[in-house]
């Protein structure tokens, strides 16, 4: 929703008629108190009038957003986000052209971003598949189509794009270790499931996680990590493999998506007390998780914000020529338990 003189009034502690005197440059007003009120505006998001019919006189501008996993359950609330930031643009002559990768594959990212540059955007926010024609792609884009580029939830290293916003994913997968270190008692076999071995994601959490194991738990032994590609039923029949045939897993961490399988697996191998664990993401299934004393933890990276903050990122270099004040823009790493979800 729009930004109106109202709303900066009373955020200012002023009259519409000085807001309005200060943000068009007009009769008489203390030039601190305008200096205030021009600096409450720009925070707000406040776009002139004539800031509007200026973009709508020049065509709409466009915004791509390209993402993976779309069908993951992690997914709802990083939609949420786009959606919330395409309505609040849509004000400022903004569209948002959203398309959605099914999995992690470069070629279908490549299709999705060529299908974008060729309907005229200006500027691309994207989960980049971590591979070097993505990286080649996105350079190409920045450098010789002078098109700005944002990455979200997942980076990419090598390329000139404008920031990252996201977990720190490698601190997020030192603080699964830590947690199940302290759960363990640092003794014991801990399993690891990840997801697309391809996905930067899901590499970096378990590199943090096998590094910080190392470090402050050397009696913890790492039984190994597996590629469940976010099924559910393949991380059930990992689970159920793994336990059934390696004693002593007193631990697993589950760094992606497909955590419905955990709960199948435990029902199916009646456990008299089944591995700690340590999940990712708020989603309904994962509260469920914990409520129903399937996870002892779930770290929830802020996939909300994920969604909404890229294309404002964007929208403020493109229309402001406003340069990015932080590189690296991390959501928060949330632990929650069934007693604070």
């Amino acid at each position: 929703m729009a930004v109106t003189i109202q709303q900066i009034a009373e955020a200012a502690g002023v009259s519409r008629g000085t807001v309005d005197r200060a943000l068009n440059n007009r009769g008489r007003i203390n030039p601190e108190v305008a200096k205030q009120i021009r600096q409450i505006a720009e925070e707000m998001g406040y776009v002139p009038k004539n800031r509007k019919r200026s973009a709508a006189s020049k065509g709409k501008i466009r915004i791509g957003v390209v993402t993976q996993l779309a069908r993951s359950s992690f997914m709802l609330e990083v939609n949420r986000g786009i959606r919330q930031a395409a309505e609040e643009l849509k004000e400022k002559g903004i569209e948002l052209l959203v398309r959605e990768g099914l999995s992690v594959d470069e070629e279908e990212q490549l299709s999705a971003i060529n299908a974008l540059v060729k309907t005229g955007i200006q500027g691309l926010a994207v989960m980049p598949v971590d591979c070097e024609s993505i990286r080649m792609k996105l350079n190409w884009l920045i450098e010789e189509k002078r098109i700005p580029v944002v990455t979200f939830n997942s980076d990419i290293v090598g390329t000139k794009r404008s920031c990252y916003v996201g977990m720190d994913n490698r601190k997020s997968g030192r603080t699964a270790a830590g947690l199940l270190g302290m759960l363990t008692g640092g003794v014991g076999k801990v399993l690891v499931i990840t997801g697309f071995f391809s996905n930067h994601v899901n590499n970096e959490r378990v590199d943090g996680f096998v590094e910080e194991l190392k470090n402050a738990y050397p009696d913890l032994e790492l039984a190994g990590v597996q590629g469940s590609f976010d099924d559910s039923e393949e991380v059930d029949k990992i689970i159920r493999n793994t336990l059934l045939n390696m004693p002593g897993i007193n631990g697993i961490f589950v760094a992606s998506g497909g955590q419905e399988g955990i709960a199948r697996a435990y029902e199916e191998l009646k456990l008299e007390r089944r591995p700690f664990t340590v999940i990712y993401d708020l989603t309904p299934n994962n509260r469920k998780a914990l409520a129903d004393d399937v996870a002892d933890f779930l770290i929830d990276q802020e996939a909300y914000v994920q969604g909404y903050q890229p294309p404002l990122v964007l929208a403020d270099i493109l229309l402001k020529d406003k340069k990015v004040a932080e590189e690296f823009q991390y959501t928060d790493i949330n632990i929650k338990t069934k007693y604070n979800i």
